[in-house]
Formats: structure tokens, C-alpha cells, sequence
């Protein structure tokens, strides 16, 4: 009998994380993990403000964790050098399957939006590139600034709603393609030296304020769907104790409407964001559709695959893919 990704263990397994969690004792000072959408330095400047708070009310000190790259945090995560962490829904999934993490609240933004959008950028004077077709031109003359690979907005939404909705192998069409955080990718477009980039609708809005020269300097050539609003995440073999400081934490601030709150909620601000809502692995059920599906199209033109091994591997993918909607179903 096959195994499947989403069998009842699994799902279970989906609810409380996927590292058993062992014996463990109270942090005497937690680790928090930033994954790379800019530079650190910028990362730093809205961050630390934060962290000052979450040591303040958790009473101990808290540092932060800047990683290079999305894999840095996940990492880190898995050997326990970080005890909690922001991460885009693709890392967290990330997280969630290869790090023993597990989502136990969600930001909201700053605007109230139930989440954000994974754009694709070029050049304001770029008049090659004015949509998504033009963008798609498979003739090896355009330069694609992608994200990093654990990337949700960066990478995994414009992977599956550009390139294998529109049967665009990015390796094979375009002249060249790095893989960059959010914040250099747009910078990349800006300066003219890649064609067209990935980003996203916090970051522009970012940009906008760290560098405005360089945002006049971008246009918009595609928006994706919405896309749920960043889980925060936390290693599951945390001691009960910390877990129920962070989540008390995170689920309070901002959220008294005193001068205190006030406050706080102007430290969010800074963030983009807005007090927190609380959430768990099933947030993310859509990024592993998303998932799913890409993989599901890949097989579908692998021409390499006998027919017999096509049919194996999409009845598997299939399968996985209604046990997963089961499980959205339930959900709501």
C-alpha cells in the first residue's frame, strides 16, 4: 500500500508538527529567526524595536537571528540555534516538515488586508516588458531576477501561477536567472540589470520608504492572488513554558487600546503590521496545494516518464491532493 502524504497520521502530524517533541527545559534566552527579504541592516532597524519588546514582557533576553538566506533560518530551526521564528508560508512549510516547526500565530497587516501579493517587476522605462506575455517570451534574450527558493511571494507562487500555468521552463527561456531576496531583486530591476524580478506587494510598499529613488523606477507588469498573511513559527520541542509565554506575547500586543497599546501598536507599524491573530500548521493547506500542483504539471510534461510511470506518479499526487482537500474542508 502507498504511502501518503496526508494520511491520518499526517494530518495529526500537520496539527502538532512533524518532530516528536523530547524532554525539554526553559530557554534562558531565546532565539528569534528573520528570514532575508533585504539587507539585515534594514531587517534590524524595524526588528530590534520588537525584540526589545518581546524580552521585555517574556523577562529574558531575546536575540535576533540573520540568516544569509530563507534555508539559514530553517536550518538554524532544525539543530534548536533558533527557538522561534517569522517565516514567509513556503519556509514555514519548510519549517514545519524539515525542523520539527509548527505555526502558532499569524500577522495581520498593518491595513487590515487579509494578506499580501507576489508581483513581477521590471524597469518603468523597460518598453519590451509592459505585461505578463511580454515577460514570457521564450527566446533566451531576458535576464529573471527570481527569489529565493523558500520563498512564497518570491518564488513558489510566481513558479506556479506564471511558469507552469503558462508551460515555462525559466532555465530553458531566458538568457539568465539568479535567485536574490526580495529587496535586491527589486533593486536588480531598478538598476537595469535584469529584465524583469519577482517581489511582493510588503516589500514595494518597503522600498518605497528605504529607497524611493529606486521605487519611482519600477513598474508592475503581473499581481498574483492573495496570498495568507506570514505564520510565526516555533520548534516544537520548546518548553511548555516558553511556548505559552510567546503566545501570550504575540496574541496581546498591540491589542489593548491604552497609550501602552498605542505604543505598541506603532512598533507593529513599522513592521506592517497590525496585532496578531492566532493560527496553527492548517494555514498551510493552500501553500501545500500550491505545492502539489506544481509538481502535478511537472509530471504531466515530463516527457521522459513512460506512460505507465505518468500514470503511477499523478494518481499519487491526485491522492494527495483530496486527502489535502478533506482537510480543507474540515477547516473551515
Amino acid at each position: 500500500m502507498k504511502r501518503k502524504l496526508f494520511s491520518v497520521a499526517a494530518a495529526a502530524a500537520l496539527a502538532i508538527g512533524l518532530t516528536a517533541p523530547v524532554k525539554a527545559e526553559p530557554v534562558k534566552e531565546l532565539n528569534f529567526g528573520i528570514i532575508s527579504t533585504e539587507s539585515s541592516q534594514n531587517l534590524k532597524s524595524i526588528w530590534e524595536p520588537f525584540l526589545m519588546e518581546m524580552s521585555r514582557k517574556m523577562g529574558m533576553p531575546v536575540k535576533g537571528f540573520y540568516a544569509s538566506d530563507y534555508a539559514g533560518v530553517i536550518e538554524a530551526m532544525k539543530f534548536n540555534k533558533v527557538d522561534a521564528a517569522w517565516f514567509g508560508n513556503k519556509s514555514a512549510m519548510e519549517a514545519v516538515d524539515r525542523a520539527g516547526g509548527e505555526v502558532f500565530v499569524q500577522s495581520v497587516a498593518a491595513d487590515g488586508s487579509p494578506g499580501y501579493w507576489s508581483l513581477l517587476v521590471t524597469h518603468k522605462d523597460n518598453a519590451q516588458i509592459n505585461t505578463l506575455q511580454d515577460a514570457l517570451k521564450c527566446d533566451q534574450s531576458l535576464k529573471f531576477g527570481n527569489g529565493d527558493p523558500n520563498s512564497t511571494s518570491g518564488f513558489l507562487v510566481p513558479s506556479y501561477y506564471v511558469f507552469s500555468q503558462n508551460n515555462v521552463d525559466p532555465k530553458k527561456c531566458y538568457k539568465a536567472v539568479t535567485n536574490a531576496s526580495h529587496e535586491a531583486n527589486a533593486l536588480a530591476a531598478a538598476n537595469k540589470q535584469v529584465d524583469f524580478a519577482t517581489n511582493n506587494t510588503e516589500n514595494l510598499d518597503r522600498l518605497k520608504k528605504t529607497n524611493p529613488e529606486a521605487a519611482n523606477n519600477i513598474k508592475v507588469i503581473w499581481k498574483s492572488p492573495l496570498i495568507p498573511s506570514d505564520p510565526l513559527v516555533w520548534r516544537t520541542n520548546l518548553d511548555a513554558s516558553d511556548k505559552d509565554k510567546l503566545k501570550k506575547f504575540f496574541l496581546e500586543y498591540g491589542a489593548a487600546k491604552t497609550d501602552a497599546g498605542d505604543n505598541e501598536r506603532k512598533i507593529l507599524v513599522a513592521l506592517g503590521w497590525a496585532p496578531f491573530r492566532d493560527s496553527s500548521n492548517a494555514q498551510l493547506y493552500p501553500i501545500r496545494q500550491l505545492e502539489l500542483f506544481k509538481s502535478r504539471n511537472k509530471v504531466a510534461t515530463d516527457e521522459k516518464l513512460s506512460d505507465v510511470e505518468k500514470k503511477a506518479k499523478l494518481a499519487e499526487i491526485d491522492a494527495k491532493l483530496e486527502e489535502l482537500k478533506v482537510l480543507m474542508a474540515a477547516k473551515k
